[in-house]
């Protein structure tokens, strides 16, 4: 097992760089996703890592080794692919013994270890069967076992659960967390899905054109974004560009924003805000009242849409002399129930967080 530290990567593909000086360090045994948007980085810094990609400028070291120069099969690295990579004429048992035979590990050792392997995945009872004899989870999971049994110091997952359906997705997120916290390998995991991201990881760096746009816990990225990209990336939010000044030193800082002709109080989301600044805004943070009598940090606006989701009811609000403004009311909510149609003010919560555009 080792520590990961990326130290100022550059790479370039016909002179456009994508991945610009970015420098990050993944502690021993950690859970680490690179979550991003197609095109922003996240497998080049993935492939780099792994040795498929010679960076142009920077350093990888697992623990103390340099290894940014060192081939692939020599940083001794356990990699799942995307479309699984299974030889398709080698049975589950051969697939999974390929690493192991390959370091020249003797008959018997490879023989109690695969069966460890595919016992642990669920899949002793599969063991010669050839992959397309077998179903895309159970593909995924020798795939994995593949990737375990040569017990790597470092684990590599490039989108593994995309080509799975939505039920076994949740499935192997399971199972991949449980087999990783037992064995205490260091993991990065690549995913667009921010579902994925939340559920699975210790922390979270969201990539932007080659970039960490803000690195933290699920929970400080849900709750604590940085910026609108953020913001807009993690979950559901209403960015809605406003007119803020700061009001006082504090940590963190109140605010004042213009906002449909109104004036609220928030707090600063950012180091600083500058010309531009959006107001972040999750639905399931906002209330619906009634539109009188006004209260403060309200702003009024008719329902233009109502949807019923079973554990919550969905929003659409026209505010006032400003923009569309989504609302989300969960089960069990004691506030009235409304129509479109019907007039409303939607309570902001005063410590709702103002960041820079």
């Amino acid at each position: 097992m080792a520590s990961i530290t990326i130290d100022g990567i550059v790479k370039q593909f016909s002179g456009q760089t994508v991945l610009q000086n970015l420098s990050l360090h993944i502690p021993d045994g950690a859970f680490y996703t690179l979550l991003g948007p197609s095109g922003c980085g996240k497998t080049t810094l993935l492939r780099c890592i792994a040795g498929f990609y010679e960076p142009d400028g920077g350093r990888l070291l697992f623990d103390k080794d340099d290894v940014t120069r060192v081939s692939t099969h020599h940083r001794d690295i356990g990699m799942v692919f995307q479309d699984y990579a299974l030889f398709p004429d080698k049975s589950a048992f051969d697939n999974v013994a390929y690493g192991l035979r390959a370091r020249k590990v003797a008959k018997p050792e490879i023989a109690r270890r695969v069966g460890e392997a595919l016992e642990k995945v669920g899949l002793s009872a599969l063991a010669d069967r050839y992959p397309a004899q077998m179903s895309g989870g159970q593909r995924q999971r020798v795939a994995l076992a593949r990737a375990l049994v040569i017990r790597p110091r470092v684990l590599l997952m490039d989108e593994p659960l995309s080509n799975l359906d939505a039920k076994m997705r949740l499935q192997m997120r399971d199972v991949i967390l449980d087999l990783v916290r037992e064995a205490g390998i260091t993991t990065v995991f690549v995913t667009h899905d921010q579902e994925e991201a939340l559920a699975m990881s210790d922390r979270i760096a969201i990539m932007d054109r080659g970039s960490i746009a803000q690195l933290g816990t699920p929970e400080e990225l849900y709750g604590t974004p940085v910026n609108a990209y953020v913001a807009d990336f993690i979950g559901s939010a209403n960015v809605i560009p406003v007119a803020a000044r700061r009001m006082d030193e504090g940590t963190p800082a109140h605010v004042r924003y213009q906002l449909a002709g109104q004036e609220l109080d928030g707090v600063q989301g950012s180091p600083q805000l500058g010309g531009e600044s959006v107001l972040i805004a999750r639905p399931e943070d906002l209330s619906l009242m009634a539109p009188a009598p006004h209260v403060p940090n309200a702003l009024h606006g008719q329902v233009l849409r109502r949807q019923y989701l079973g554990f919550k009811t969905a929003y659409r609000i026209q505010l006032q002399d400003g923009p569309e403004i989504r609302v989300e009311l969960h089960a069990g909510n004691t506030v009235a129930d409304f129509q479109a149609g019907d007039a409303v003010q939607v309570l902001v919560p005063a410590d709702s967080r103002v960041v820079s555009a």
